[in-house]
């Protein structure tokens, strides 16, 4: 057995996770190459809502699915929904009907890679997210975080959802962390949140 980087670790639950006609969420649209790989994993037949504040996020995203074939930014035929939104806010954009049957999210916080890096994922909106998707997945269903505390908002932010996720009730879900722990530099890690 070979232990995966960070990325490669959350993108093999998330295909764990995932079957064609699943439906996920994207929370932290970026560079769209998280919507990118959900689309894929859902196939033709299911869907991704994926969601950023920035409209660069959002245009990044659209550019990158378009490279691959996918095309409008709104057609539930073509895998996605881009939502220009917090993703504190994201049962106001689900559809009610897709309530307890999301199988998958993920967030990839912090800045917009290439982006203005004063604008950062925040605790507060993170733990909001988690706290509403929790109910909307369905058994088995997971929620992948990865946290960047090398930066100072991003050990902030990381130190505490790791609060936040130890004190969520242990009949209702997993937790597992995983990162390196022999590299001095505060890498990345990923906490993965297992709906029972």
């Amino acid at each position: 057995m070979t232990l995966k980087p960070i990325l490669k670790f959350a993108h093999t639950l998330l295909e764990e996770a995932l079957q064609p006609g699943d439906t996920a969420v994207d929370c932290t649209m970026g560079n769209g190459h998280d919507t990118l790989f959900l689309a894929n994993l859902v196939g033709e037949a299911g869907h991704v809502f994926a969601f950023d504040i920035q409209q660069a996020a959002l245009e990044n995203t659209q550019n990158l699915l378009a490279q691959h074939g996918f095309v409008g930014r709104d057609d539930p035929a073509h895998r996605f929904t881009l939502i220009q939104n917090s993703h504190a806010n994201l049962k106001d954009h689900i559809p009610a009907k897709v309530h307890q049957n999301i199988k998958a999210a993920i967030f990839n916080l912090g800045y917009l890679p290439g982006g203005d890096k004063t604008i950062c994922t925040t605790p507060h909106s993170t733990m909001r997210a988690i706290e509403t998707l929790i109910p909307m997945l369905a058994t088995n269903g997971i929620i992948i975080l990865v946290a960047y505390p090398g930066h100072p908002e991003g050990e902030h932010e990381t130190v505490q959802i790791l609060d936040y996720c130890k004190n969520l009730p242990r009949d209702t879900v997993n937790i597992i962390e995983y990162k390196i722990l022999n590299n001095p530099n505060k890498p990345p890690l990923v906490i993965a949140i297992e709906k029972l």
